[in-house]
């Protein structure tokens, strides 16, 4: 299997989308599948090579990436060494970065007999769904999108009231990352982006004009991201599949870093749902 880490490609404002593919160079045409993390989220957390790996094995182009400003660098693409990016990011800038790979994968010679630019498949976890789940609207490339604990909006991720009126006079406001401990920036570009292409970052319009195959994987035990929202997002496209985890967790019992050379049984469960959707559709 080739594992191929940590090459670039230039994302916003020139900085670097650290992009890894996994596949099997047996010469054959493959579907592509694109993953994309979540917030405070990056390409190689917990077990996302395991799963890149499994996608492989089962005979699919595997490619995961860091959006531009999600704080990691190219020379440091695990956590977040760049927390000046990380306070530019917004939600356009990854649309932008995410159809960069994809443009990138219709143009680029070097897996061009293992990669079939005609079989586009996306995967987001959690933020990364909602970006998926726009992307698949608005990219006629795309033939299928799979949310995994996927949000179903970002206007009611911001703050409000007496914190919103905080941050646009401070212009910045701080999350603390509960594993390194470090104060993550928030711009107040971030809002004001938002507001600006309010419309375009409209997920529930975008999931009720989807005409592609829809899986919404979602565990019913997860505290991050309620599993009312995988539901909500059903009712919106009613010919979506939906498959929802007993117990389980946002990172489906999972975490960072990850020693175990075997995905959790949750994991596995969500891996082997998303492989047999994508080859049925």
């Amino acid at each position: 299997m080739i594992r191929e880490k940590n090459f670039t490609l230039t994302g916003s404002n020139g900085l670097p989308i650290v992009t890894d593919v996994f596949f099997k160079p047996n010469q054959r045409l493959k579907p592509i599948v694109i993953f994309c993390h979540g917030y405070k989220g990056f390409k190689d957390w917990g077990a996302w090579d395991l799963v890149a790996e499994e996608f492989a094995e089962n005979d699919f182009f595997f490619i995961k990436f860091n959006f531009s400003h999600n704080g990691g660098t190219a020379e440091n693409p695990i956590d977040f060494p760049n927390l000046e990016a990380f306070g530019q990011d917004n939600y356009t800038k990854q649309l932008n970065d995410l159809q960069t790979v994809i443009d990138w994968m219709m143009i680029t010679k070097e897996f061009a007999k293992n990669a079939n630019v005609q079989q586009v498949h996306l995967i987001g976890h959690s933020r990364g769904g909602g970006i998926v789940m726009l992307k698949a609207n608005e990219e006629n490339k795309i033939k299928t999108v799979t949310t995994w604990a996927g949000v179903s909006d970002f206007a009611s991720r911001f703050p409000s009231g007496e914190k919103l009126a905080k941050w646009k006079k401070d212009k910045v406001y701080y999350v603390e990352n509960g594993r390194t401990k470090q104060q993550m920036p928030h711009d107040i570009q971030f809002y004001e982006d938002f507001l600006a292409y309010r419309e375009c970052l409209d997920i529930a319009q975008a999931v009720k004009h989807l005409k592609i195959p829809q899986l919404i994987i979602h565990a019913k035990g997860d505290t991050s991201v309620n599993v009312d929202e995988a539901r909500q997002i059903k009712e919106w496209n009613p010919k979506s599949k939906l498959f929802l985890l007993e117990g389980s967790n946002h990172v489906f019992d999972t975490q960072h870093p990850w020693k175990s050379d075997k995905m959790s049984e949750s994991l596995r469960q969500v891996t082997h749902e998303t492989i047999q959707f994508i080859k049925n559709n």
